[in-house]
């Protein structure tokens, strides 16, 4: 009966990871938001038997991928572990040998816990409730509503979007979309160095180049966007 029990508990949906709740490969593998939108766990892409850490879309048939962490340090069987670590971080271990995270947040705070959240954004949470890293400031190839592309000029973090090296591995690839500052804003499409494409200028209201988009009530989200250039950032 304690063992039926234990098996249970593991078992259970969550949005949360805790210091005493983690998620495994080989055993309690997804963490799914409130809306059961998106979910995070470990993933195999395309024909590759590697395996990462992502979320995905949970509603989606096919396998949509839109975040990954361990993007050039995949796991090469079910030996995964995603789950905060001593120092506060959250980080992806092979369990096989736990002494170095093959991906981390590099986010120490004490206590914390993270949460997926119903916009798909993964978040660590400090005991005081403030927010000291998500994935969202870390994106990889896919931009959802309510994500930021730009420059913290505080930090110097740059949110760029990076094509996967191939389907079968999301490691970076040789495109990246980005926004140029200088001048006036406008994002580039680049292959490796060069620019192939570009979306823009701002003209106060809209990215001039660009097709304007036909929103209904249903994607409504999808269809707004702003920009903001200051001291502190420089974003859409």
């Amino acid at each position: 009966m304690l063992a039926m029990f234990l098996f249970f508990r593991r078992c259970i949906t969550t949005d949360t990871i805790t210091k005493n709740r983690f998620i495994s490969d080989a055993g309690n593998g997804v963490v799914v938001s409130s809306n059961g939108n998106f979910k995070l766990s470990f993933f195999s892409p395309g024909k590759s038997p590697n395996r990462y850490v992502g979320i995905l879309f949970d509603k989606i048939p096919q396998q949509t991928v839109v975040w990954v962490a361990n993007t050039d340090n995949p796991l090469k069987n079910a030996t995964g572990v995603f789950k905060i670590t001593d120092d506060g971080n959250i980080a992806v271990f092979d369990s096989v040998n736990e002494r170095l995270p093959l991906w981390s947040s590099n986010a120490t705070t004490a206590n914390s816990t993270a949460k997926l959240l119903d916009s798909g954004n993964l978040v660590l949470i400090s005991t005081n409730g403030l927010v000291v890293w998500q994935s969202f400031d870390y994106p990889t190839d896919t931009a959802l509503p309510g994500m930021k592309l730009g420059l913290d000029k505080r930090t110097g973090l740059n949110r760029i979007l990076t094509s996967w090296k191939s389907e079968d591995d999301p490691a970076q690839g040789e495109f990246s979309f980005r926004l140029d500052l200088r001048g006036l804003p406008q994002f580039f499409l680049y292959k490796g160095f060069a620019a192939n494409w570009r979306a823009g200028p701002w003209n106060g209201r809209t990215l001039s180049g660009v097709p304007t988009l036909v929103c209904t009530t249903e994607v409504e989200d999808l269809c707004k966007f702003s920009f903001v250039n200051n001291r502190d950032e420089g974003r859409f």
